[in-house]
């Protein structure tokens, strides 16, 4: 008897549901980078889960989450970045 593999649960920053978190959208603080979208999933680094509909995207800008999640300053590129998630 094979077993399925269990899809590991991460709660959105925003909204605190819990989801697969394939369906979230991760954003992390790696040394190298600083602060990016990581789309693969795997970048080292501390990381945090935004859903992907527009509603929490919009609210994470709007009471600027990130900044508290990552205790720094951080730059409006990546919250416009986020936006244009919300189209895809």
């Amino acid at each position: 008897m094979k077993k399925t593999k269990k899809i590991p649960q991460r709660k959105c920053i925003n909204c605190g549901n819990l989801f697969d978190k394939n369906d979230l959208l991760r954003v992390v603080n790696n040394k190298e980078f600083g602060v990016v979208i990581d789309e693969s999933g795997k970048l080292n680094g501390r990381g945090a889960y935004i859903c992907k509909n527009s509603e929490c995207l919009s609210d994470v800008k709007k009471n600027n989450k990130l900044n508290r999640v990552f205790k720094q300053k951080i730059d409006d590129k990546l919250y416009e970045e986020l936006e244009a998630y919300e189209v895809k």
